[in-house]
């Protein structure tokens, strides 16, 4: 039924227990995964907002540790993968607007099928924080599965 899954991770504990479940189902209908991960563009600091310190990260720091996360990220998913014998890619972009991405990875990819986790935020924090699981849910023309 699905033949490549796109598994965005952002490398929390909820996106690791969602790989699971994503090279699972991939495993069981013999498709191919790919990992993605969007780093958030640098932001410079704000003067009033860091107390006299004006050095912070510089974007060349910044660059460097978030695609140090990133790979991170995407080698957890990657050995899930191998060990179950799936065939495994991955994409790390910088990306304003993670869902936007996500979305625009898969057609990209020409994956179909999105699998990725949901932190859960309910009430007021999941209204102001909103939800990239949410957004992707809104915007995909292909199926979601979104895993708790």
């Amino acid at each position: 039924m699905f033949t490549h899954i796109l598994f965005p991770t952002d490398g929390s504990p909820a996106s690791d227990q969602a790989a699971e479940t994503a090279i699972g189902l991939a495993k069981s209908e013999g498709a191919r995964i790919t990992a993605y991960h969007a780093i958030p563009p640098y932001l410079p600091p704000i003067p009033e907002m860091t107390y006299g310190y004006m050095y912070l990260l510089t974007p060349e720091e910044y660059e460097k540790g978030a695609r140090r996360d990133a790979a991170a990220f995407v080698a957890r998913v990657a050995a899930l993968a191998r060990a179950q014998q799936i065939e495994f890619d991955s994409v790390v972009e910088t990306a304003a607007r993670p869902w936007e991405a996500i979305v625009k990875a898969a057609e990209g990819n020409r994956c179909d099928l999105i699998a990725m986790a949901s932190h859960g935020r309910k009430g007021l924090a999941g209204l102001l924080l909103g939800s990239e699981t949410q957004k992707v849910l809104t915007h995909a023309s292909i199926p979601v599965l979104v895993c708790r």
